[in-house]
């Protein structure tokens, strides 16, 4: 059994904790096993070590590197760029379509009190980490952080050759387009949670290689696709995949927490994962 996790946003603070990428993606994993147990058994069981993901591929520290810490949590501040993302991803999510005519300053600053008004401080902190680490990633075709995040995926799937692979939120991306720049590699089971992979204007028509027709397709070298999504989850825009992609075996909607809709401990405690674990799992 190989499973390998590919990590969403807001995880620079892993980095900066333990000083290395490595310490990073063990910290990780450990935690991952710990949420993943709590879906298999229930959150009661106790968890004593159980060995779950082979290893988290590390790549936050790449969205980074011209910034080296956190990015500001004052939307009015933002890079040109981060502001175009943040204005084309705001126009799909409900309650803010209707400031869609208002300048661009003005969809900013009424973002973080629609989030709070209608998913709690959760969601602002969400929104102020998404769009700068979505905008560095796709800051070019050939975007260093972009270039540099998909190899490093690539490589641990090299060495580890996992049957599975789970991608949480920005990491869906992440492992959408590694998995189409290596047809080499190989994997039976791809999940991905919270993923944006769908988010049009954003997302979507950024990814490589472009959808045509206004459809992507599973990457050939992957067998099956498990897609999850919760219903209030703002990152996962649109929740379901299959209405973009051709090969998406299975949407799954969950209701997972209307404070926590996009942590990935919510998703691998939600129990959802468990069926499609258990041959992988011998559970």
């Amino acid at each position: 059994m190989t499973i390998v996790g590919v990590h969403g946003i807001g995880k620079y603070r892993y980095f900066a904790e333990t000083g290395s990428v490595g310490g990073a993606a063990e910290l990780m994993r450990i935690r991952w096993d710990r949420y993943l147990h709590a879906g298999l058994y229930g959150p009661a069981a106790p968890y004593s070590g159980e060995h779950y993901v082979t290893e988290i591929a590390y790549y936050a520290h790449l969205l980074r590197e011209d910034r080296r810490s956190e990015p500001t949590r004052e939307l009015r501040r933002m890079e040109p760029e981060e502001k175009l993302v943040a204005a084309a991803w705001l126009k799909q999510l409900d309650g803010v379509r209707g400031v869609a005519g208002e300048s661009l300053t003005g969809m900013l600053r009424r973002v973080a009190g629609w989030a709070v008004e209608r998913l709690g401080e959760r969601a602002e902190e969400i929104a102020e980490t998404f769009v700068p680490e979505v905008a560095a990633y796709f800051a070019s075709g050939q975007a260093a952080a972009r270039v540099k995040a998909c190899e490093a995926l690539a490589d641990t799937i090299r060495r580890r050759q996992p049957q599975v692979l789970i991608a949480h939120s920005l990491g869906s991306v992440v492992a959408y387009e590694t998995m189409w720049a290596n047809p080499e590699l190989d994997i039976e089971l791809l999940i991905t949670l919270g993923s944006p992979l769908g988010m049009h204007n954003v997302v979507f028509e950024r990814l490589i290689p472009t959808p045509l027709g206004g459809r992507g397709q599973r990457p050939p070298n992957v067998a099956r696709w498990v897609n999850i999504a919760d219903k209030d989850d703002i990152v996962a825009t649109p929740p379901a995949l299959g209405g973009c992609f051709t090969g998406v075996d299975l949407d799954l909607s969950v209701n997972l927490d209307w404070i926590d809709f996009h942590t990935v401990e919510k998703y691998l405690g939600s129990g959802a994962l468990n069926e499609h674990l258990k041959k992988y799992l011998a559970i």
